[in-house]
């Protein structure tokens, strides 16, 4: 079979992943894509090639009446959630796959160190160093443990479930919001259209929302309001799925005590955008995913599948 990349690969990276992909012909895109974020432009050998690896045009998705298997280098897959696309792939029995695997891990970790910096008041005590001021008395009064809060995870998905396994030890109670319901999920879930059941209870929301028409501004001034007064906002998902005025206003009026953010509208972030300057919203440069070796990790998860492929197998991370 015929794989097209269009991942971003040194020419050492490409002849081992040409090495590992066995008796299939690997064909390299003539322009690689640089970040995960962005899809690649038109190319007629991904039309023409039965395995997508990396982030295909949707139109040669769409077009192509050969491709069997994409495989995202991204969790995200919003460009390609369309019925036009689903029906297309559907019909000729072909498979979407991305790469949740990779980054559940580290985007995970990433949203269990806001919340223990919030808790820890870690941020407090970098101010603190930068005008050298001790800060004991104020700063001391202000920490806590996590121990007995509650968790609302919204979009739960494979990132999540991993949220739910690092959470273990700090005996939190957790719930999951999800657009479709397995019964088969780690913690109590329920589906998004429940939301306003669930925002009132929680200590702690955690917004890991896919980009797509129906999550676009999600979290509004409605929603916000429903949330408890003094409630966490932590946003690892996609900076479409919140109003940002409206979470400005939550925050300048205290209703939410303070918002951790690793994705904006837009990215990067300007300069003058007012989330730089509200009160107790601390920012990531959308980093959550990265981690050591994050290249090697998503060429690893692709061979795997593309071994359960070759074998008949159920891919991992499928996504329709």
């Amino acid at each position: 079979m015929k794989i097209w990349t269009n991942v971003e690969l040194s020419e050492s990276a490409l002849v081992e992943l040409r090495s590992r992909v066995g008796k299939h012909e690997l064909i390299a895109a003539n322009e690689a894509g640089s970040s995960n974020l962005v899809a690649g432009g038109p190319d007629p050998a991904c039309r023409a090639a039965d395995i997508a690896f990396g982030q295909p045009s949707p139109d040669d998705v769409l077009g192509s009446s050969s491709l069997q298997w994409v495989h995202l280098t991204s969790a995200g897959y919003t460009r390609y959630d369309n019925d036009q696309i689903r029906e297309s792939l559907k019909m000729r029995g072909a498979r979407l796959t991305n790469s949740s695997g990779v980054f559940d891990d580290p985007c995970a970790q990433h949203l269990l160190a806001f919340m223990l910096t919030q808790s820890r008041r870690v941020t407090d005590s970098v101010c603190n160093q930068q005008t050298r001021s001790w800060g004991y008395s104020e700063t001391r009064t202000k920490v806590r443990v996590l121990r007995g809060d509650n968790v609302l995870i919204v979009g739960f998905g494979a990132i999540g479930q991993r949220l739910v396994e690092l959470l273990a030890p700090f005996h939190l109670h957790v719930r999951g919001l999800r657009r479709t319901v397995s019964g088969k999920e780690s913690v109590p879930t329920f589906t998004v259209s429940e939301a306003a059941s669930h925002l009132p209870w929680a200590d702690h929301i955690v917004n890991i929302l896919p980009a797509s028409q129906s999550t676009e501004r999600f979290f509004d001034d409605r929603v916000f309001n429903m949330c408890k007064p003094g409630a966490l906002f932590y946003n690892i998902g996609r900076g479409d799925t919140v109003d940002q005025d409206a979470l400005i206003r939550a925050l300048e009026s205290e209703h939410l005590a303070a918002a951790y953010l690793d994705v904006t509208t837009p990215e990067p972030l300007p300069p003058d955008n007012p989330l730089w300057r509200v009160p107790n919203c601390h920012i990531s440069p959308h980093i959550g995913g990265g981690m050591q070796e994050e290249l090697p990790a998503l060429v690893d998860h692709f061979i795997e599948n593309l071994a359960r492929f070759d074998g008949g197998a159920e891919l991992q991370n499928r996504i329709f």
